[in-house]
């Protein structure tokens, strides 16, 4: 399925409209800033600050989060953009094709939180972050930059946000929270690397996930809601800034976390309790463990999904909402 393009929205529309339907959109034709015409290989190695940067590099076009096919390594701001926008190295870690992936983080990764306008203030002042939200909801803006052909692993965010792409052309591929059962999760992490072309022998409940596919040019944004997986694959050395907002009140997310991603407190020990349930269920028998551990999904399922009709009465959505809460 196609993603859904829309042309020049109003914040007014984006919260009425399509907001509501919890569904990924490409925006196009909304005023991102003087980024989008002024920046290039030359302009950010002139305007960003030139601290040293933490990048991913990789031999493979495909990183793999789960089985860590990438280094961590520092260079100087300059000298990564230039290997980034290359395919050739001649000063390299690995081989000289290897390809590089930079997450901005905040200035203590531990504690500080992404903000563009903090590690890179002279370029964030060429970005306008479209006003869709509320500014108190406000989390992270995150900087990446990317080599050509870099597909990075299917994951999902617990915030809403908007990728702003800046430089190059993007494919992009999502998948609705309800085929978490398809995409053979470890964390909020899918083994799938390769969505385009998966191991059907390996991953064969893969072959009834909806993909919703598009392409992202220089000045769109991307409204990714919470809890969607995406997969992104740099067509062209690409710069993308990211912002995160909180969907949840405040008090639902890990406050120690500065990435962002872990997910809402209820959740955690949710799992939590799970974890203890299987535990307890190991004491039993193959036969009688099976019957209970069944009879725990009923149990969930039947509390905790809301169903499409239950959703109309609420007057949430249409006929193609079925989320779980």
């Amino acid at each position: 399925m196609d993603i859904t393009i829309i042309e020049r929205v109003s914040k007014e529309n984006f919260n009425e409209i399509i907001y509501p339907k919890r569904e990924p959109v490409i925006l196009r034709g909304v005023d991102v800033g003087h980024c989008v015409q002024k920046w290039n290989l030359d302009y950010l190695a002139c305007h960003a600050s030139q601290q040293e940067v933490k990048v991913h590099v990789s031999s493979s076009c495909q990183m793999d989060f789960l089985n860590k096919n990438f280094l961590y390594r520092s260079l100087p701001f300059q000298e990564f953009l230039q290997r980034a926008f290359e395919d050739v190295h001649q000063s390299y870690f690995i081989d000289q094709n290897e390809k590089y992936y930079l997450r901005a983080l905040g200035d203590d990764p531990r504690k500080d939180v992404a903000d563009i306008s903090v590690q890179f203030p002279h370029l964030a002042k060429d970005v306008n972050i479209p006003e869709l939200f509320e500014r108190d909801r406000f989390f992270s803006s995150v900087f990446r930059i990317a080599s050509r052909g870099v597909q990075l692993w299917t994951h999902y965010d617990v915030m809403d946000n908007l990728l702003l792409q800046i430089i190059g052309r993007k494919r992009v591929v999502l998948f609705h929270p309800k085929d978490v059962e398809h995409l053979y999760m470890n964390g909020d992490k899918s083994e799938v690397l390769d969505v385009e072309n998966p191991d059907l022998n390996k991953y064969p409940k893969f072959s009834a996930a909806r993909p919703y596919s598009g392409y992202l040019e220089p000045g769109d944004i991307l409204f990714i809601p919470a809890l969607w997986f995406h997969n992104m694959t740099y067509e062209d050395p690409g710069v993308a800034v990211n912002i995160f907002w909180r969907h949840l009140e405040e008090k639902l997310y890990d406050s120690k976390d500065p990435y962002g991603n872990h997910d809402p407190l209820p959740a955690q020990r949710a799992n939590q309790i799970v974890d203890r349930a299987i535990k307890a269920l190991e004491e039993l028998p193959q036969e009688y463990r099976e019957f209970y551990a069944r009879r725990l999904c009923h149990r969930i399922r039947s509390k905790v999904c809301v169903k499409e009709k239950e959703l109309k009465d609420k007057e949430l959505g249409t006929n193609y909402i079925d989320i779980f809460l």
